[in-house]
């Protein structure tokens, strides 16, 4: 089988990369190289450098191709920019996914594995929360991506392209075996901060608030790990490729873990003090997020192999403590 991975020189597309190259798919990565990393790209996949903007070369490698389906992860995602940038957003988000799905349209591939995200649902209304919550997105990062689930689905209706949209919750980690060596530029998620202080390229960890009605007062989210995350995207593409139905899905790991235990547990894994001090709340932060992943175990039999607090952090601080 053949895939196209758009954006699998990132964090999380290179992970996918690794897992279907690891069960037997050819892989082509088209990717900008604007925030993946060289180091990231594999010697068994192809490269085709590409921006989703640009038609001629979308259209170019899907039509010489001959893919089976592709895996979509080729969104902005910072949250903050996308409320002061809004336009960056819809051009790069919607107009970029329009040209993918018209070209593989006309290219023929009719399956298509979406990278999308918990955002679309808002502040939580209950929890855990499934796919039937409310879909009322904070930011406008959150509506783009809402945007592209129901672009797919009028795709689906008018021309037959199935798909698997994946509402990732919180991903982390890295590949156990370190064979993904590129760490992401300037992170704002909270793992990949604590690793920064414990290394010693940032200078202390800020807590957002230590009042919340939480055990420890600290917020609690749902973390999963990427290759718990790239191990979905193999099975939704087997999945529809067996003529499965297109679906939309959470992947998360069910279980919450707040800031003061990821930083406990950072501290015990690295042995560094990793300094942090409590600062003001954000505005719009929720007290706490837990996916329920239920139907993801019903349609694809997945779960989570590696999402626990210990090994998310111990693979991430080999990548940044240069093991």
């Amino acid at each position: 089988m053949n895939v196209l991975v758009i954006g699998g020189a990132g964090y999380i597309g290179s992970h996918v990369c690794r897992m279907l190259l690891d069960a037997g798919y050819a892989v082509t990565v088209y990717d900008n190289l604007s925030s993946g990393c060289e180091e990231n790209l594999f010697a068994e996949a192809a490269l085709v450098r590409g921006d989703i903007l640009d038609t001629h070369a979308l259209s170019s490698v899907m039509t010489g191709g001959n893919f089976d389906a592709l895996v979509h992860l080729a969104a902005l995602k910072a949250a903050g920019e996308s409320m002061i940038q809004p336009e960056k957003y819809s051009v790069n988000n919607i107009a970029g996914t329009i040209n993918i799905l018209n070209c593989a349209a006309a290219a023929g591939i009719g399956i298509v594995v979406f990278s999308s995200t918990a955002a679309v649902y808002g502040a939580p209304s209950y929890l855990p929360m499934d796919e039937k919550h409310p879909l009322n997105p904070e930011n406008y990062y959150g509506f783009t991506k809402l945007e592209i689930e129901r672009l797919l689905g009028w795709y689906d209706k008018l021309k037959g392209i199935r798909y698997a949209a994946l509402r990732y919750f919180n991903a982390a980690g890295y590949d156990a075996e370190g064979r993904v060596r590129g760490l992401e530029r300037n992170p704002a998620n909270l793992l990949p901060i604590i690793m920064e202080v414990a290394a010693g390229t940032r200078e202390k960890l800020e807590i957002f608030g230590d009042d919340w009605a939480t055990p420890d007062g600290t917020c609690i989210r749902d973390y999963v790990h990427v290759t718990d995350l790239a191990w979905a995207h193999t099975l939704s593409i087997e999945r529809l490729m067996g003529g499965g139905k297109s679906l939309t899905l959470n992947l998360g790991s069910e279980t919450g873990i707040s800031v003061k235990s990821m930083l406990e547990t950072a501290r015990r894994v690295t042995g560094k003090a990793i300094p942090a001090v409590t600062a003001p709340r954000r505005a719009g932060d929720p007290e706490r997020v837990v996916a329920s992943a239920s139907k993801a175990k019903d349609k694809l039999g997945w779960k989570t192999k590696h999402s626990d607090v210990e090994t998310l952090i111990d693979s991430t601080w080999r990548m940044y403590n240069g093991r």
